[in-house]
């Protein structure tokens, strides 16, 4: 949170916009100086016991209560847009709640001889994730039987896992991270992780050659989702090192909300990862479809996530810049696209500006990157049409936008499309 003395801006850890607080200065950065509540003088009514360990990572926000954390997020993407795009909003960002505990379907924790946990705000210091309340119980006791295992085998190599489950935790799969020395090798490690309870693919990988692994039982879970009013079904599979959205509770409405913003007509998916978009809209029978995704291990689940589908979705295994730069872009196509945090690269921006396509849909997962990336859009000449968040990662700081940019007078028809998703 934001505070000022004197005109220096000073970030406190711990507070609540609208509260006094008595904060610790721990360092200045930047001419910045952070701080953490030491003493709250004159709470908040938003204010909450917070988590158990409220500095193990996922749990910044957890003192405040939940209304306000989705609130404040709308605040968040509303600030990003009037300062970096230079784009005031006319009314407050909805941000579509989720339940607060074992949402995560996804994470990467660490492992430090025999533990595997996350690391507190700040630090490389280990905590236990249950106390973040982001996993399944389930989760939480099969990454402290697979600690026991390594610890019993003596396994000290371990740096970092990839988890990942499916919505009803069903299936779970895990990549393991190894510093190993010279002449060691991967199986033992292999060995202990495969026997652990409800895993039902392991690979790991020595860190300094990612290329030699070694694998046992599948190194992918399955979803089956329900899509739009009359729950048409999609399948999608994704491998432990593929990425995917997080949260379990937001996956469909999220898919769906996406899905419901594309109008009918040829669609292009850009950073198409497993296919979570770009085949939600083919399934539901917008397209035909291309989607286009440049990691290995995605591109493959891609590939066999869109067999069922047939000639409705054209994938290509390429870098999103590659593509752009040889293929051609139908001129009443919709661009989907969902980059990495850093947003769109100055190429893509250009390249996109220079297609004049009549609506793009822009997934972010980084309010920073994105409003600067509709600067971009705006000055290309297009106009901002629709907004929302998701929460898919409840106490935390962090905030999905689904946002709409259009080109002439399809105001309406995306509306129309809006509501259905509702």
């Amino acid at each position: 949170m934001i505070a000022r003395h004197d005109g220096q801006i000073v970030l406190v850890s711990g507070a609540i916009p609208g509260e006094r607080v008595t904060a610790a200065v721990e360092q200045v950065r930047g001419g910045v100086v952070y701080a953490s509540t030491a003493a709250v003088e004159s709470p908040s009514p938003d204010r909450r016991a917070p988590f158990d360990d409220p500095s193990c990572g996922g749990s910044v926000y957890s003192h405040i209560a939940y209304p306000r954390q989705c609130a404040l997020k709308g605040e968040v993407i509303a600030d990003a847009f009037r300062r970096i795009a230079r784009l005031p909003l006319e009314s407050a960002v909805p941000v579509r709640p989720s339940p607060e505990e074992g949402y995560r379907m996804r994470a990467r924790l660490h492992v430090r001889g025999s533990q595997i946990g996350f690391f507190r705000e700040g630090t490389h210091t280990l905590c236990d994730p249950v106390v973040s309340r982001q996993l399944l119980p389930d989760t939480s006791g099969v990454l402290q039987e697979l600690a026991g295992r390594l610890s019993r085998a003596g396994i000290r190599s371990g740096r970092e896992l990839e988890l990942t489950e499916n919505v009803p935790a069903t299936e779970r799969a895990i990549l393991i991270e190894l510093a190993l020395g010279s002449g060691e090798d991967a199986r033992p490690v292999l060995a202990a992780a495969a026997d652990a309870a409800c895993l039902s693919g392991v690979v790991v990988a020595p860190v300094d050659a990612p290329d030699r692994t070694a694998s046992r039982g599948r190194p992918w879970v399955t979803d089956l989702l329900a899509l739009g009013p009359t729950g048409v079904q999609l399948t999608l599979r994704r491998h432990v090192a593929s990425f995917f959205q997080g949260n379990r509770y937001l996956l469909e409405p999220l898919a769906q909300t996406v899905a419901a913003l594309v109008p009918p007509g040829p669609v292009v998916d850009l950073y198409a990862g497993a296919g979570l978009f770009g085949l939600a809209c083919a399934a539901l029978g917008r397209g035909p479809v291309i989607a286009v995704e440049g990691d290995r291990h995605a591109a493959q689940d891609l590939e066999a996530n869109a067999r069922p589908l047939g000639d409705r979705v054209t994938v290509h295994a390429s870098s999103v810049e590659s593509f752009l730069s040889r293929e051609a872009v139908p001129s009443s196509a919709t661009l989907l696209v969902d980059p990495p945090r850093t947003g769109l690269s100055r190429v893509v921006s250009e390249r996109i500006a220079s297609l004049d396509v009549p609506h793009i849909v822009y997934v972010s997962c980084d309010v920073a990157t994105l409003a600067r990336d509709a600067r971009r859009l705006i000055d290309a000449g297009y106009e901002l049409r629709h907004i929302e968040g998701f929460d898919l990662f409840p106490n935390t700081a962090h905030v999905e936008t689904v946002v709409v940019f259009a080109r002439g007078g399809d105001r309406g028809q995306i509306a129309e499309e809006a509501e259905i998703a509702e």
